[in-house]
């Protein structure tokens, strides 16, 4: 699918690396937090119950989760109501476009913050709009398929949308597994009919994908631009970081071993 390409396992494999990183922690439990003002049961509440999954694949223990619902629901003391959910967006080196997702409880500082570090790397933030017409938010749903057969997928994808449940707009498979994209909407549908027809449902997530890629071909500009991404990514009110960079993999490897 257009927009999918190596930053996705990229972060994937980063994520599993800084889940040891307390501040990984304190990320996942503000989702949580910001989630549970809708309620603290997740049986009722998908997007609490799609964040309690997301901090338990990072390995976020139990006890922290708890505190978090209990913080975000009322039961643990004032402070959910401090975090908003914030978007920023501007352009890294070689005119990459990036969209960021952030939950701040200071505008001012999050805006500051992300200033030092797109100007550090020859990047720049810009205004509201500047570039999210470039992505499209979808609902993403993370299949533990990684031996995949193509033709038994499509089999799948295709008696679930004849069956009325929410049609898949496409997948992409990598050596660890699949992600099948559905509408932004369709995400709690999605992961439910994927996971009723005995499909490993890993995860799901509502995530952004670049409709119109950036294609980077210097080694130089791509080493500028991902150590931009990771230091954005490494930022504490950030949520989510999205560039629409395309490189090959061949280049990008080489960009991450200068």
């Amino acid at each position: 699918m257009a927009g999918h390409s190596k930053w996705a396992q990229i972060k994937r494999t980063k994520a599993v690396v800084d889940a040891k990183r307390g501040a990984v922690f304190t990320r996942l439990g503000r989702e949580i937090t910001v989630a549970a003002r809708g309620g603290g049961d997740p049986t009722g509440n998908f997007q609490l119950r799609t964040a309690i999954e997301k901090a338990k694949a990072a390995g976020v223990p139990n006890a922290n989760i708890d505190r978090a619902i209990a913080k975000g629901s009322g039961q643990g003391g004032g402070g959910a109501e401090l975090f908003e959910a914030v978007r920023y967006e501007g352009y890294g080196p070689g005119g990459v476009a990036v969209l960021i997702e952030a939950l701040t409880d200071n505008r001012n500082r999050t805006a500051a913050d992300l200033r030092l570090a797109f100007g550090k790397h020859g990047g720049n933030l810009g205004e509201t709009g500047c570039v999210s017409y470039l992505f499209d938010q979808r609902a993403v749903v993370r299949l533990a398929l990684p031996d995949a057969d193509e033709e038994t997928l499509l089999e799948n994808l295709l008696a679930l949308e004849e069956q009325g449940g929410a049609a898949a707009l496409g997948y992409a498979i990598d050596p660890e597994g699949v992600d099948v994209f559905g509408v932004f909407a369709d995400l709690e549908a999605l992961q439910d009919g994927l996971r009723d027809r005995g499909l490993p449902v890993a995860g799901w997530e509502h995530r952004w994908l670049a409709s119109l890629p950036c294609r980077i071909e210097d080694a130089t500009v791509l080493a500028a631009c991902l150590r931009m991404l990771d230091v954005l990514e490494d930022l504490d009110d950030v949520r989510s970081v999205t560039p629409n960079l395309e490189a090959d993999d061949a280049l990008m490897d080489a960009a991450l071993l200068s």
